[in-house]
């Protein structure tokens, strides 16, 4: 007898009518005629967890995405059956679940349409691998944006492009290159001037539509899994972005000196070529904190392992860089070589803790080593085995970071560039494909690597970066956009990636700073470096055979403008430890594109080059060689030009003149900006007054002072200093004053004040209620006064 097996088609399917519905606790259950449950979760008034279901029941709930330490709780959760649908209610939003199909909208209280159901939830089966494709389609009304998911390299508003996450070795990757190393299915939409935000926690390969299949319609999909996506209503972006972070967690603060600027190739050896990079940064006054050491400093790129050749005796050299103030971070990459006399490939084996096919055998990959195994990260065992590997390095030879490369993970001489799609994880016991695991990889390999480095950096902080990472990757490293270009264009790409990182949670990330591939010109290099220093993170990188790349490989001049802005970067360390502070505290991201900054205002929403540094600073790269100057858009209220402290009114584009060492930089009026002296290295000096530079305002404005001991957890404990300084300008009058919480006590005694752009001449001077005299206080004709930094208020007055 012949039977006819092949399967049929059956196209997309949708859920029926809903037949019941059930609430318990924070959630409410609705179930469809044929299987589909939609299972609705408040975790806040205006954060919403939607999850579907095809057959009947749930898998388990699990994520690596989610902080466990995350905000819940909400003032309302009713249920209230209408005609035609479920009205699920809360304090901020409500949600209209349709009886006929499960479709559902979002709306305000005011009844004003947030994010609607085209099609809505609809599936497709996968009969080639088990499962369903999961798709889910919204409205997108004219003039909606978009933007977040990570570390696309295009336009900053993603409306009318198509996306895909799938962590991917992209070397040279190109502008509107996609997918690249990292995966970040969060987005955020501006409709009609209010924020919301969106994240499909979903970790197959999945894709994102913004209105480029079909005009008017947003829709986001994946190759498996769940349709399980969070809703955030802001409407202001800030609460979507801060409510994102908090969901998938912020990082601890790193030490100060991973704020600082680090130099790094592919590679520096042998250990007289690394003492003589480290000594020429100390010659030319160029201040810098990190070295790196690329792959070769491995025995044969075996992990773990020092070329004894290279490096006759790391711990030694390790110890004397330390001694002048540089820190040594080391590469380790995922791959295991196989090699039988090889210690972490013997336990590797005999704990059984490297990937294996479907049928059994290990997975073998050729990287650097050779042929190499590869350990499945998320398995807790191997994590932990993994972090004890770090004792050597870290706790014997004084390591102070790590760096994971090729963790997307990246496999060479495959067309697909990793792992096969029937490798097996143990995905912290719920196995599963590579199908499912690969976009998290990255992540499960920095996270045991941040569980290492900490447990033996112990009681100093860790500091580890990484390439591959998905939601939620911030809790445990820092990370970096990968094999950049020395082009202009890059240079472009690099500050669009850094403010959409910033935007998507992870905001401690730089670029390969003058590009990774091919040679910058001196040029080129020094107009990134002028940008390289408003980013978090702030290193060169180079693959050395392309030539040169540290700041004396140009010219003089180039050398003058590196140091000229590594400075300023070291001058403003306190200003961006607060930023950081702030980042981990409230989750508020440390770059601010012009959107976030004043949403209000529809000519930020397609602005690409300006962002605003931290709360107060705003800055415009130089994005084409010859320039002497550039249109930029300067957004609502008053700025002081930082290099000529012209005051200048917003809300419009301007023509701004610069030089050679000089990219338009603005302060906003009313900031007080705190500055340290330069030093070669976190550390270095022993100082006794902080500069507060003071941009004067008619009106009130507040600024912070974060501080602590820069490295340890005793700020965990209440040790730090929170400074929160209020100005209050009038036409003849200018009153500071001055908050302390913490009870960390900074070591300067003294403030030094630059009263920048005041309107009057200083007549007279109060300090908390008593008159002072003015040449008590050193005061200059540039309106600079030296004072105690305990003082509450200052009253100055003026003719």
């Amino acid at each position: 007898m012949i039977t006819n097996t092949e399967l049929e088609y059956k196209g997309d399917l949708y859920p029926s009518k809903i037949i019941n519905f059930t609430k318990e606790g924070d959630s409410v259950c609705f179930y469809a005629e044929n299987n589909v449950i939609l299972k609705l979760t408040v975790f806040r008034d205006s954060l919403i967890r939607f999850r579907f279901t095809t057959k009947g029941y749930f898998n388990t709930d699990f994520s690596y995405a989610i902080d466990e330490n995350h905000s819940r709780g909400f003032n309302k959760f009713e249920v209230v059956e209408e005609a035609d649908y479920y009205n699920v209610i809360t304090s901020k939003i409500e949600c209209h679940v349709h009886k006929a199909d499960l479709r559902h909208s979002i709306f305000d209280l005011e009844g004003n349409a947030i994010l609607e159901d085209e099609l809505g939830f609809h599936w497709e089966e996968i009969y080639e691998y088990g499962g369903n494709v999961v798709k889910m389609s919204k409205i997108s009304k004219d003039g909606e944006s978009f933007y977040g998911l990570g570390d696309k390299p295009t336009h900053l508003n993603l409306k009318g492009k198509r996306l895909e996450n799938w962590a991917t070795d992209q070397y040279a990757f190109a502008k509107d290159q996609d997918p690249l190393y990292k995966s970040v299915p969060f987005y955020i939409g501006l409709r009609d001037k209010n924020a919301y935000g969106v994240f499909f926690d979903n970790t197959f390969r999945s894709f994102f539509d913004f209105s480029q299949e079909r005009k008017n319609v947003t829709s986001f999909w994946a190759d498996g899994g769940e349709m399980n996506y969070y809703f955030f209503y802001g409407p202001n972006m800030q609460d979507v972005v801060t409510a994102y972070t908090d969901l998938t967690g912020k990082p601890e603060l790193p030490p100060l000196w991973a704020l600082g600027y680090h130099q790094c190739k592919w590679s520096y050896y042998p250990e007289s070529k690394v003492r003589e990079v480290a000594s020429k940064f100390r010659e030319l006054q160029i201040p810098c904190d990190g070295i790196y050491l690329d792959i070769d400093y491995m025995e044969g790129f075996r992990c773990f392992t020092w070329n004894k050749e290279y490096f006759p005796d790391p711990k030694k050299m390790v110890a004397d860089l330390a001694e002048d103030g540089f820190k040594t971070i080391v590469i380790i990459d995922p791959g295991i070589k196989i090699d039988k006399e090889y210690s972490v490939y013997q336990e590797g084996i005999e704990n059984d803790y490297f990937c294996k096919r479907a049928d059994g055998p290990y997975m073998k990959g050729k990287v650097w080593p050779g042929e190499c195994n590869f350990p499945d990260f998320t398995n807790p065992a191997v994590r932990e085995w993994w972090a004890g590997l770090f004792k050597e390095l870290i706790g014997d030879i004084g390591v102070k970071g790590v760096w994971n490369d090729m963790n997307e993970p990246a496999v060479m001489e495959v067309p697909t560039k990793t792992f096969p799609l029937d490798v097996r994880h143990d995905y912290d016991g719920n196995p599963c494909s590579h199908r499912k695991a690969h976009n998290i990889y990255g992540t499960q390999m920095a996270r045991a690597t941040y569980e290492g480095v900490k447990r033996f950096s112990y009681p100093k902080r860790p500091f580890i970066i990484t390439r591959s990472a998905y939601s939620g990757a911030q809790r445990y490293t820092s990370s970096w956009t990968g094999d950049n270009v020395a082009s202009w264009e890059h240079l472009w790409v690099a500050n669009i990636q850094m403010q959409r990182m910033s935007l998507s949670g992870m905001g401690f990330t730089g670029s390969d700073i003058g590009g990774f591939a091919e040679q910058p010109t001196g040029e080129l290099y020094a107009r990134w470096i002028q940008l390289g220093v408003f980013h978090p993170f702030c290193r060169t990188h180079s693959s050395g055979h392309h030539g040169e790349q540290e700041p004396w490989a140009f010219d003089d001049e180039v050398v003058n403008i590196t140091r000229k802005f590594i400075n300023l970067r070291y001058q403003l360390l306190p200003y961006l430890y607060t930023m950081f502070w702030q980042y981990i505290d409230e989750g508020i991201p440390m770059l601010k594109p012009l959107v976030y900054y004043d949403q209000e205002d529809s000519q930020t929403h397609y602005r690409t080059d300006e962002f605003i540094f931290g709360n107060q600073i705003l800055v415009c790269p130089i994005l084409e060689p010859n320039s002497k100057g550039r249109r930029m858009y300067l957004p609502r209220g008053n700025w002081y030009n930082y290099w000529t402290n012209e005051l200048v009114s917003g809300g419009k584009e301007i023509w701004v003149d610069t030089a050679y060492d000089e990219i338009p930089v603005f302060v906003k009026e009313g900031a007080i900006i705190p500055k340290y002296p330069v030093q070669q290295y976190v550390g270095e000096l022993e100082f006794d007054e902080l500069t507060l530079e003071v941009y004067y305002k008619n009106g009130k404005e507040t600024s912070v002072v974060y501080e602590d001991a820069q490295d340890g957890y005793d700020y965990t404990k209440g040790r730090f200093s929170l400074r929160t300084f209020k100005m209050t300008g009038k036409e003849k009058e200018l009153i500071l004053t001055q908050h302390k919480e913490g009870k960390y006590f900074t070591p300067y005694t003294k403030f030094k004040i630059n009263l920048l752009g005041l309107p009057f001449k200083i007549e007279s001077i109060q300090i908390d209620n008593e008159d002072v005299a003015i040449e008590d206080l050193h005061l200059d004709i540039d309106n600079t006064l030296t004072i105690n930094k305990d003082f509450t208020e200052i009253h100055i007055k003026g003719n």
